[in-house]
């Protein structure tokens, strides 16, 4: 099996079920939050609110989106929902690298806002509440390591992406945020391959 059929395994699994951060591509479209970027949302300034939401509705003129999504970082640096609103644009117009890019620098913050170590591979089950779906930041960084492994398998980068979705599970042993299938589209290609 070549590179490139690996890559349409992965392409062929339903993004919104394998990028979390993600959600409906029609939401972004529209410009809605959903409910983990909302209450990520928190302490986000007017401006940049304003800025996602005008993003969104301007998705289909790259130009004047990515001018939004600059000026929403440029009045929330670092913010989560501003990383949601650039990851989900970049992933939308099937511009992986830089969607990584952002679910690198994300997967970094969610790290620090969790007390965690910034290097994804140390983190272990009982450095936060990862078993309570209620615990939003531990779940922003469960759903950002799960984003950041499948871009990495979509990319051809299937040892570290295997190695994200298999810390992911290590961390959501019931699979809560669906890691699982990403492990069996992996299963299956060392199947085919071996054929």
């Amino acid at each position: 099996m070549g590179r490139v059929d690996m890559q349409d395994a992965f392409m062929q699994t339903d993004p919104a079920e394998a990028s979390p951060l993600m959600g409906d591509p029609m939401s972004f479209a529209a410009g809605e939050v959903d409910a983990a970027a909302a209450c990520l949302g928190a302490g986000l300034p007017e401006a940049a609110e304003t800025h996602l939401r005008l993003a969104g509705l301007s998705y289909h003129r790259e130009e004047e989106a990515l001018a939004h999504l600059q000026a929403a970082w440029d009045a929330a640096p670092g913010h989560a929902a501003v990383y949601i609103g650039l990851y989900r644009f970049y992933f939308y117009k099937n511009r992986l690298r830089e969607a990584l890019d952002v679910a690198r620098d994300c997967l970094k913050k969610a790290a620090k806002d969790n007390g965690l170590a910034e290097d994804w591979r140390a983190v272990k089950p009982a450095d936060a509440d990862f078993g309570s779906f209620d615990a939003i930041l531990p779940r922003f960084f469960l759903f950002t390591l799960k984003g950041y492994g499948y871009l990495q398998l979509r990319l051809g980068q299937l040892d570290e992406g295997r190695a994200a979705i298999e810390k992911l599970m290590e961390l959501d042993p019931s699979d809560k945020l669906g890691g699982k299938v990403l492990l069996e589209v992996l299963a299956r290609l060392g199947h085919e391959e071996e054929d």
